[in-house]
């Protein structure tokens, strides 16, 4: 069975060469496995490359990381940032499908945008959503999806951090989430995700919800299946403040007073 594993993924580089086969793939592969098979892919077609993006990055992020592996100009990784302007969709952070990617470096900016689009997609109508949409539609969902993927540790938390966040919402407070400051002052000279200090929870953006009530008017990051599943199904929980220790372990509690003895004993 192992050889023909390898027998099948192998053949692929060929048949993208003979013009077979789509020049943009995307699979469920471990991507270690993808790691090691990128030496015999690029063997057989020297045009494909294996493009990891990673769950929890910004638009800006996956543009360099595909301008790095395509070998892009500068205007074409700006057309790649671009691309969704061109249809008229303006709001599209969040929507790059963290996923691995096989794509043909002749493929244009706009091919690549789409086919993550379209990953997006198809990947998250497979997620079990309420019935009703008025609570939580799509567009509140990957919001709250990206803040999940930025502030948790893992899987393990995503579920309880996303009943925090419904519960400050549905309680009128504001959220409060360092993370979406992180977005307002994240810039490309000195960091996309820098910590945060107190000086900061003063920045003028639409996006400092220490600031201004409500969710940021976009997502922040782009985020992995497992938080826009927890986004649509929040852990039931009275807790309304949260921190994670110095071994990024979760403390949660229902009052302001709660969590300051919790930022005294654990930094």
């Amino acid at each position: 069975m192992r050889s023909a594993k390898f027998k099948f993924i192998l053949v692929l580089p060929a048949l993208a060469i003979l013009g077979l086969l789509s020049t943009v793939f995307y699979y469920g592969f471990d991507p270690a496995l993808l790691t090691k098979l990128s030496f015999y892919v690029n063997l057989a077609n020297p045009y494909v490359r294996i493009v990891r993006v990673e769950e929890g990055l910004r638009k800006e992020q996956v543009a360099d990381i595909m301008a790095a592996k395509l070998n892009w100009s500068p205007t074409e990784k700006n057309n790649f940032l671009n691309a969704p302007l061109a249809v008229n969709n303006t709001n599209t952070e969040g929507h790059y499908f963290p996923e691995t990617y096989m794509i043909n470096i002749n493929e244009s900016p706009a091919d690549v945008t789409a086919a993550m689009f379209d990953e997006f997609s198809k990947q998250t109508d497979k997620i079990p959503k309420p019935k009703s949409r008025q609570i939580i539609s799509d567009e509140t969902a990957l919001k709250i999806a990206s803040i999940i993927q930025r502030e948790s540790n893992g899987k393990t938390d995503m579920r309880l951090i996303s009943g925090i966040i419904w519960n400050r919402i549905f309680s009128g407070m504001k959220l409060q989430i360092d993370a979406t400051l992180q977005y307002a002052k994240g810039n490309e000279t000195d960091g996309w995700w820098e910590e945060v200090s107190s000086a900061d929870k003063k920045i003028q953006s639409s996006y400092n919800t220490y600031l201004h009530p409500g969710l940021p008017p976009g997502p922040i990051a782009n985020p992995g299946l497992d938080a826009i599943y927890a986004a649509y199904n929040p852990q039931k929980t009275d807790c309304l403040f949260y921190l994670h220790d110095k071994n990024r372990q979760i403390h949660c509690t229902k009052t302001y007073d709660e969590h300051k003895r919790n930022i005294s004993a654990y930094y």
